[in-house]
């Protein structure tokens, strides 16, 4: 999973927890996106060097937080398919060979 991909989700999450006065720790972003704990750290990482978050207290800054609330009304795609859809596409191949 990289960073720009992620990106979307930590910071629509992050500004939902942050109009709520939640605090989000990274454990609480990894679970809730359903991806590893270091993959939200390169996605928070890759974000604080453009300057969104604040990646010592996982908050977002203005932009950040003007991009989040944007994200908020957007439908994202998924960021996994679906298991049966991930199958199909492998039974098609191998039955080509």
């Amino acid at each position: 999973m990289t960073p720009r991909t992620l990106a979307p989700y930590v910071l629509r999450l992050l500004a939902l927890a942050q109009t709520k006065g939640r605090p989000v720790t990274l454990r609480d972003l990894s679970r809730e996106l359903g991806v590893r704990k270091g993959d939200v750290r390169a996605a928070v990482s890759a974000l604080h060097r453009e300057g969104h978050v604040d990646a010592l207290r996982l908050r977002l800054t203005l932009s950040g937080f003007a991009l989040g609330v944007a994200l908020a009304s957007k439908r994202l795609e998924p960021l996994r398919r679906p298991a049966e859809a991930q199958a199909a596409p492998r039974a098609s191949s191998s039955a080509a060979a």
